[in-house]
């Protein structure tokens, strides 16, 4: 018997993780770790078993990883405390004698130049020397990150961006947490995936994709990255995340969100879902 921990897995990645993992193995060897008891209650009514602890308490994961054969480490949604987060996770599942750890990184983590990446670059260097086998799951984009405005984007007829005619190969929440279900399920130990979509485009050729399917007039509007970073902050964004993101949008211009490999495809065996279909998800 395998025994398998999915951390963070009440967050929306987390969710989707576990359902695809429960299609690949028995859910009696699935762990879903959790941080409250209204969160486990979603589980058990999946069958699905949980343990407490939070990324804070090292301690708690302690505690949580023991008996845990592989373990995926979902990347904290707290920017500017993952590292020390992380650290937390990884120095537990030592302790605990964890087998195996998957990481969900970001797209090409030890040479991007985006400000997103460093924290990733971190935990990627502290899971090598910790000595425990591992697998880095470099995501890209999710295009979730881009069809979160829609509705603002058809109100004001525009979407607004820093990112110039840089291209972005994303891909859903979905497909990427079905990616790591298959790789927690096993057969890809000890690799560095860089996971992106199949299909890549520019924010002009977004908006006239949105345009059509809504039936409503929407443009790209291209700002320098600091008006951006503003605009987001208007918009209701903390300074710093709205930062982050504007960063981010402005080293997609150079190439930093774009990925041919179909490495994510491969590994899913299938084509990763385009954001026109996305988009009529939602619209």
């Amino acid at each position: 018997m395998t025994t398998y921990l999915v951390t963070g897995a009440s967050g929306q990645l987390g969710q989707l993780v576990v359902d695809h993992l429960a299609k690949r193995v028995p859910t009696t060897d699935i762990i879903a770790l959790v941080r409250s008891d209204d969160q486990a209650a979603v589980f058990a009514a999946k069958g699905i078993a949980t343990r407490q602890g939070d990324y804070d308490n090292a301690d708690s994961l302690t505690t949580a990883f023991k008996g845990v054969d592989r373990l995926l480490l979902i990347s904290s949604s707290t920017v500017g405390e993952r590292a020390r987060q992380h650290g937390n996770v990884i120095d537990a599942a030592k302790t605990a004698n964890v087998g195996f750890i998957a990481y969900t990184s970001i797209l090409n983590a030890q040479n991007s130049p985006m400000a997103l990446a460093s924290e990733h670059k971190e935990t990627e260097t502290a899971i090598i020397a910790s000595g425990l086998p591992h697998t880095f799951l470099r995501n890209g984009w999710y295009s979730e990150n881009i069809t979160m405005t829609l509705a603002q984007d058809i109100e004001l007829g525009q979407h607004f961006g820093a990112a110039g005619t840089g291209k972005f190969a994303t891909a859903t929440r979905n497909d990427y947490a079905e990616a790591a279900a298959v790789v927690l399920a096993g057969g890809h130990d000890r690799k560095v995936l860089e996971l992106a979509g199949d299909s890549a485009f520019t924010l002009d050729e977004y908006a006239a994709t949105a345009s059509s399917i809504t039936g409503k007039p929407i443009s790209y509007t291209n700002m320098p990255e600091k008006a951006f970073t503003q605009a987001l902050v208007g918009a209701g964004l903390p300074e710093g995340f709205a930062a982050v993101l504007a960063d981010s949008d402005a080293k997609a211009a150079d190439g930093a969100l774009f990925n041919d490999s179909k490495t994510l495809s491969t590994l899913i065996g299938r084509p990763t879902t385009k954001i026109d279909v996305t988009l009529k998800s939602i619209a």
